[in-house]
Order: structure tokens, then sequence, then C-alpha cells
């Protein structure tokens, strides 16, 4: 999916400029990273909460078209009224399309209901992480990662490492290969003991 959207340069700072552009419908936002000084911009608040709905806009590289110069960019944070649907401040990273990004992408489970864990045994899914940190030429940047419990077994996890990973898309683990999805067992059941055992063995 693309995202192409307009913002206007701005000037002035502070929280007194910041409270007369909400009051136009508009939101306070920076442009930074690259070799370019940091670029202070603000854009229509109708747009850019309705793109902050979507999961893709949060995983993707952006086009920004700040009066007539494109930027290529992605979202790095956002500022959310505690209770009001009503966006305060967001910032963009510039992506240089030749060096690789660090980016978190949304995890798509899929095939829960027939995961053997679920379907057999009677146990629930939990998602430890709904989410994951990749790295990759942005142009490769996928939407999402699939992760897939066809086989997930009770007493069972899926790891990071585990996961299939588009062409030129690899994990950050950070040095750890974590759980990002398990079925837990039921106490007392064989599966549950299976575990233990496994687990005593190991």
């Amino acid at each position: 999916m693309k995202f192409e959207f307009d913002a206007r340069k701005r000037i002035l700072q502070g929280s007194g400029a910041s409270r007369r552009l909400r009051r136009q419908n508009r939101v306070p936002a920076i442009v930074y990273g690259g070799s370019v000084a940091p670029q202070l911009i603000d854009l229509d608040h109708n747009e850019i909460l309705l793109n902050l709905r979507k999961e893709a806009f949060h995983s993707s590289v952006l086009t920004l078209n700040i009066d007539g110069r494109i930027e290529s960019v992605v979202l790095r944070d956002s500022q959310m009224h505690p209770w009001k649907p009503l966006v305060l401040h967001a910032d963009f990273q510039r992506v240089d399309m030749t060096h690789a990004i660090h980016q978190r992408v949304p995890l798509h489970f899929i095939n829960a209901d027939i995961a053997p864990g679920v379907k057999i045994s009677g146990g629930h899914v939990a998602h430890v992480h709904n989410d994951i940190e990749v790295t990759c030429l942005p142009q490769d940047l996928p939407a999402f990662i699939e992760v897939d419990l066809q086989n997930l077994q009770a007493g069972h996890s899926i790891h990071a490492s585990e996961l299939v990973f588009p062409a030129g898309v690899t994990p950050v683990l950070h040095g750890e290969d974590y759980v990002l999805v398990s079925i837990p067992a039921k106490k007392g059941s064989d599966d549950s003991e299976t575990a233990e055992g496994a687990a005593t063995a190991g």
C-alpha cells in the first residue's frame, strides 16, 4: 500500500504555536535524519488521523510532499490526546533508498483455529509479541510478517528465528531468539506432562 500526503514547512515553535496550528486543524510535526537538517512541518489533521488508524501506515515507506519537495520517510512516533481523537504531534525519519533501515512490522497470525494445540488439546493461543523489528532496504519493507500456527502443539511456541521472511528482509533479534506466540499446555494434561518431562530432560 502506498501513502502519499502533503505537508507545509513551519518556522514557529513552542506550545503556543502548536496550539494555534491545532485550532486550524493542523498537526505540528518534524522530519529528521540523513545529511539534511531537521525540518519543522505541519500536516492536515484529518488526513494524518485517518492514516494512523491504518496498520500499514506504521510499517511503510511514506511519500511526503513538503511544499513541492518529495521526501521518502517512515513514521517514528506520534502523540495522541489521552482521550480525544486528536493527533498532537508526529515524527518522521528520512530514508535513503540505497541504505538498509530498521523498522517494526506487524505480525499476522493465521490458522490458529486448526492448530493441534487448540483444535485437539483445547488450548488457547497466547500472543507474546504483535510485531517484530526487521532490517532491509526501504523498497523491500513488508507490510506484515505472517506467522502460521497450523502445526503448533499445546505446550509449544514459535520463536522469531522460525519465521519465514521475504527476500532481503532479516529479523533484528538483539542476541535473543524470543518467543512470539505459544499455546500453553493445560495443567494435568498429557501435553503438560510431556512438556515438563522434556524440560527436565533438557
